[in-house]
């Protein structure tokens, strides 16, 4: 989902692509990753690729490490061998969750899970492996293409069919192709740090995000129904809000993303 974003929106300023399906390269394995940035020797990378089953990780733990930390350390090294900007995306669920405010770079992870535990991984072997990493912390993102609840919630609701919704679990929404466009205005900057990329606003619930969508497309919000979290009862433990602010993307003369809300109605459309 959000490749397809990247290649769309740096095609769409002139850039050229490479742009390899896991099939195409496995980057887990380090000397073929090495052989082809080699052959390719692009200027920038963004990482992409990531194990994103949260719960399927806690059972798949080899496999998960292997996207989330392992293929991490093997594009830094390589990124690093032809002197590329190197930018690679994390996730929220690096946090608790117990604090209810923003989380910063002045927050110090705590991940719960299998799945969020790799990512952090990934982040220090990145820096590790190469001290250009940019690392960008990102959450609840949805698009075009993408499979998880955010990005099919519209047409779930379209179906007229009662839907269930968690109410008190938070984050920041942000919309892949907001977050392709500041991965791109990243490798441009080439300043090495972790960056938090979100959407603006205060952030909201699944529920509020439901009932959002209800508002922009007309839908009827009293099929929702508002979930505990933990009733789902699900394998994997995640953070009750994730909400995340950057403290350094102003000062570098980044403007904000545009609101959540605004970017969920240019979703829509």
């Amino acid at each position: 989902m959000v490749a397809k974003a990247a290649v769309d929106y740096c095609q769409s300023i002139g850039d050229t692509i490479v742009a390899l399906t896991r099939q195409e390269l496995d980057i887990s394995d380090k000397q073929t990753v090495l052989n082809r940035f080699e052959t390719e020797k692009p200027q920038a990378v963004l990482n992409c690729a990531a194990y994103t089953d949260v719960d399927g990780a806690e059972t798949n733990v080899e496999r998960c490490y292997a996207a989330n930390a392992v293929g991490v350390q093997n594009l830094a090294l390589a990124s690093k061998a032809i002197d590329a900007a190197f930018v690679t995306i994390s996730t929220d669920y690096v946090f608790d969750g117990l604090k209810t405010d923003f989380y910063t770079q002045r927050d110090t992870p705590n991940p719960q899970g299998v799945y969020a535990c790799s990512k952090l991984d990934g982040e220090i072997r990145a820096r590790n492996a190469y001290a250009r990493s940019i690392i960008v912390r990102s959450g609840w993102i949805y698009g075009m293409g993408g499979t998880n609840f955010l990005s099919v919630m519209s047409n779930l609701l379209a179906e007229e069919k009662p839907l269930k919704a968690i109410s008190d679990a938070y984050g920041t929404p942000t919309y892949a192709r907001d977050l392709a466009r500041r991965l791109r205005e990243l490798a441009a900057l080439d300043l090495p740090a972790i960056y938090h990329v979100t959407n603006a606003g205060r952030g909201t619930s699944y529920l509020g995000f439901a009932e959002k969508i209800c508002e922009i497309k007309g839908y009827d919000a009293r099929r929702l129904e508002g979930i505990s979290m933990n009733s789902l009862k699900r394998p994997a433990p995640r953070p009750a809000s994730s909400k995340l602010a950057c403290l350094i993307s102003g000062k570098l003369g980044l403007a904000p993303l545009p609101d959540w809300e605004k970017s969920l109605a240019d979703f829509l459309k």
